[in-house]
């Protein structure tokens, strides 16, 4: 069974052999067939009332296999809208055998939460991840562009890695992990592109996710 995972942040891609190592998620239960989302948020800043985003414009090869929101706004996060689509197709109808393309691109996306805690403003103009898979293999993959805020990452950027985001003194605020895989040896492949978890110096607990995506070898 090959598995592949290709991220490419900007203009500056390269592909990866995924393997289990750090950042890596084992799982006792396989990924989906496949699906694909923009993104969700939970969150709660101090003593304000928690915000809760669910997962955007998800699809999936089982239904529904498109979907599409446009611009969602809280306190302090927006995701600017986008679309998904789980796609099916018939390679062999002899036999039965079919690929899958499970898919979510994104715009706009802006979380400003940080910034009275004396954070940076992120901003991501967009960005897009993508799972294919067939009966021998499987490949996820992910895209960004137009970022701000995030610092500089490196070329290729590693598994699980993350990206420290600070105050002027140093102060951790919160961590943005990067190319997030979970990987259960069945074959199957999740990934998420960039998952950002509060620090307590922020004064805000929970977590951001933004670009997911999942799918598992075609009987």
């Amino acid at each position: 069974m090959r598995i592949t995972i290709a991220s490419r942040a900007g203009l500056v891609g390269a592909l990866l052999l995924a393997g289990l190592g750090a950042g890596v998620t084992p799982a006792a239960a396989s990924n989906p067939a496949g699906v694909a989302s923009l993104g969700s948020a939970a969150f709660t800043k101090g003593t304000s009332a928690p915000i809760s985003i669910a997962s955007i414009a998800e699809c999936a090869v089982e239904g529904p296999t498109s979907n599409s929101s446009g611009v969602v706004t809280r306190t302090g996060i927006t995701f600017g809208g986008g679309t998904s689509t789980c796609t099916t197709t018939v390679v062999d109808p002899e036999n039965d055998v079919t690929t899958t393309k499970s898919e979510a691109k994104g715009q706009n996306f802006e979380l400003s939460a940080l910034v009275s805690s004396g954070g940076p403003r992120i901003k991501i103009r967009s960005y897009s991840v993508s799972c294919t898979a067939t009966q021998t293999s499987t490949n996820a993959s992910w895209t960004y562009g137009g970022a701000t805020g995030l610092g500089t990452l490196p070329s290729p950027v590693p598994v699980g890695y993350v990206k420290p985001i600070t105050k002027s003194n140093g102060t951790l605020l919160a961590e943005a992990i990067f190319n997030e895989q979970t990987l259960p040896g069945n074959g199957s492949i999740g990934l998420t592109m960039l998952r950002i978890k509060f620090a307590p110096g922020s004064n805000i607990t929970g977590e951001v996710v933004l670009g997911r995506t999942a799918c598992s070898p075609t009987p």
